[in-house]
């Protein structure tokens, strides 16, 4: 324990003596990246897809793609192998760039020459291997820095709610987790090595592995764990500090004195954060790198003498920080104003509150009703006798016991089915008695229409046929996980409000739909603003927690999709009515900005 803090105190020491040098240059290739790297392919893939009449990617028409869009195919296989190369660059960059400001020899141009003849080293049949390394050392290598291209790289949360569903998913879950972090762990010198020693990916791999056995790793994991745990008290006292110091402001009179204190306050934190994180950042990979050795001693046992940056640098970042911070000082503005806090719709998800019945229900639909929630969300299969039954599964086993698709029973048949969920027991219920109950209790529907390889080619024409003119009248809306759905529709019946359903995000949006919905751990601003320019609304699904809920707000995502209507409802009229600028600073700390290490 007294070697870890001593270790700490030495790399503290170290940063102190550039960390202007290390701000310039972990602000300059997160600049870099949120500017050009990731709008680029964001604008690139989506114009590929758009030149390709492709309107989306994922396993539905994967293999469509690979069949029929060969030739597109294989640009976005090359445009994944370039992001692979870029990332690698630069952690080159950053690491080179690191041991030359401690090594006071920081030249760019020699820098710059150094990382691109470190791809040398990479050859085809390795950028395999480094793809799997990348998403092997995401898991732990977060802890320490991140990127936000590496970001990306996340399993929708929708996709983890499944996998704790049952014990023996849960277990596989853990499992898997388990075993990526200790590769992880066990390959994290790879890129170093590559980088500072000149090896081919499969043997620093192999080099890493053998630094990493009996153990060796542990002490490290313990510096990593005393850094986090003091870095997250300096930065807790702090929002501390400034919370206390707003509530003070808050009382006295006169709004604007208020006000501006808190613009300050608000912006002091996200000023203090963001050199916390730079600390935080350097001092890990002083931790990791030290277990190198890269030459007779430890990174941050080098030179002491100062570098002195070009006017050139120091003034083009300086400039690009102000620029910065003016649009952080205009965003907190309008964040503490309330500008940004329009009130988004509640979306009752399956037409439920707070397990107050069976999903997809009559009695759930005039309990939850009660509770007034903007849009009730149902689920519409097709049934053997070409009807629709309100239902979500592609199987009726978990909610009745049936083993049986929809497809292969009548609407009569399934409508005699009882469904048991959370201690309540319903009938199934058929599209045409869920729509005559909600026309009376008022209850305006988002209808989502379920798809299967076994519907018939008629399904889209007789639901518009039939139900058409009742969803315009009482201004229902329409959604589809199923892109064909949207299209059909939309050529049907284009005064359809029908949105498209996303369970991923990596694209800007671009389709025929009128709008979106979201599942929200790959929502994000970006995506938000780009759909807003086109007067199409975002909506994120599944939002249960009431942090989530504000966070959604802040980012102004337009509806909600929530299984608590009662508790997104007191949570949104809260997150509005609460004019307390200290209070809107603790929102703002507890969900929007939630601390990790500087994105590079």
């Amino acid at each position: 324990m007294k070697s870890a803090w001593k270790d700490l105190k030495k790399y503290t020491a170290t940063f102190k003596r550039n960390w202007l040098a290390y701000f310039l240059l972990l602000l300059s290739l997160d600049l870099f990246n949120q500017i050009v790297v990731i709008p680029l392919f964001r604008y690139f893939i989506t114009y590929i897809l758009q030149a390709s009449a492709i309107p989306f990617v994922s396993y539905q028409n994967l293999i469509t793609i690979i069949t029929i869009h060969t030739l597109m195919f294989g640009v976005l296989i090359v445009e994944l192998i370039v992001l692979l190369i870029i990332i690698y660059l630069q952690f080159a960059f950053l690491l080179l760039a690191v041991r030359a400001i401690n090594d006071s020899n920081f030249h760019l141009k020699s820098i710059f020459s150094e990382t691109f003849q470190s791809l040398r080293k990479i050859r085809v049949g390795s950028l395999l291997l480094l793809m799997i390394y990348f998403l092997l050392v995401v898991p732990f290598a977060d802890i320490i820095f991140r990127t936000p291209l590496l970001a990306k790289i996340q399993v929708p949360q929708f996709i983890l709610d499944y996998m704790t569903r049952t014990p023996l998913l849960l277990t596989l879950l853990i499992s898997f987790y388990v075993i990526i972090i200790f590769l992880g762990i066990r390959l994290i010198y790879t890129l170093p090595i590559m980088i500072f020693k000149q090896e081919k990916t499969f043997l620093a791999m192999k080099k890493s592995w053998n630094l990493t056995k009996k153990g060796s790793w542990i002490p490290i994991i313990g510096r990593l764990i005393i850094l986090a745990i003091t870095t997250g008290v300096v930065v807790a006292a702090f929002y501390t500090l400034i919370y206390v110091l707003q509530l003070g402001c808050d009382l006295l009179p006169g709004k604007y004195f208020s006000l501006t204190m808190a613009i300050i306050n608000l912006s002091l934190i996200q000023i203090f954060s963001e050199i916390i994180l730079v600390y935080s950042t350097l001092v890990s990979l002083f931790i990791l790198l030290a277990a190198l050795k890269l030459e007779k001693d430890s990174i941050a046992n080098r030179s002491t003498k100062k570098r002195h940056f070009s006017k050139t640098i120091i003034t083009f970042t300086s400039l690009a920080a102000l620029i910065i911070v003016a649009g952080s000082v205009t965003t907190n503005i309008f964040y503490l104003i309330g500008v940004n806090s329009t009130r988004p719709l509640v979306i009752s998800h399956r037409g439920v509150d707070n397990k107050n019945g069976v999903q997809n229900t009559i009695q759930a639909l005039r309990k939850t009703a009660k509770e007034k929630p903007d849009f009730v969300e149902i689920d519409l299969h097709e049934t053997k006798d070409k009807q629709f039954v309100v239902l979500h599964d592609e199987n009726l086993k978990k909610l009745t016991g049936v083993n049986k698709a929809p497809k292969e029973l009548t609407l009569k048949q399934i409508t005699k089915l009882t469904a048991k969920e959370d201690g309540h027991q319903s009938k199934i219920v058929g599209f045409d008695k869920y729509l005559t109950e909600a026309q009376k209790l008022k209850q305006k529907l988002l209808i989502e229409i379920k798809t299967t390889p076994n519907d018939t080619k008629t399904m889209l024409a007789r639901f518009n046929r039939k139900y058409g003119k009742i969803i315009l009248k009482n201004k229902y809306q329409v959604q589809s996980l199923d892109y064909k759905v949207i299209e059909g529709l939309h050529q049907i019946n284009p005064k359809l409000f029908v949105l498209y359903i996303q369970p991923y995000n990596f694209t800007y949006p671009q389709s025929v739909a009128d709008g979106y919905s979201m599942e929200y751990s790959t929502l994000n601003s970006d995506f938000i603003w780009q759909a807003h320019l086109q007067n199409h609304p975002v909506y994120a699904w599944t939002i249960n927690d009431a942090a989530l809920m504000k966070k959604m707000m802040y980012e102004q995502v337009d509806g909600l999709i929530t299984d608590r209507v009662g508790l997104a409802k007191k949570t949104i009229k809260k997150f509005q009515q609460d004019y307390s600028y200290a209070n809107r600073i603790l929102n703002y700390v507890i969900v929007v900005h939630k601390p990790h290490s500087f994105e590079v």
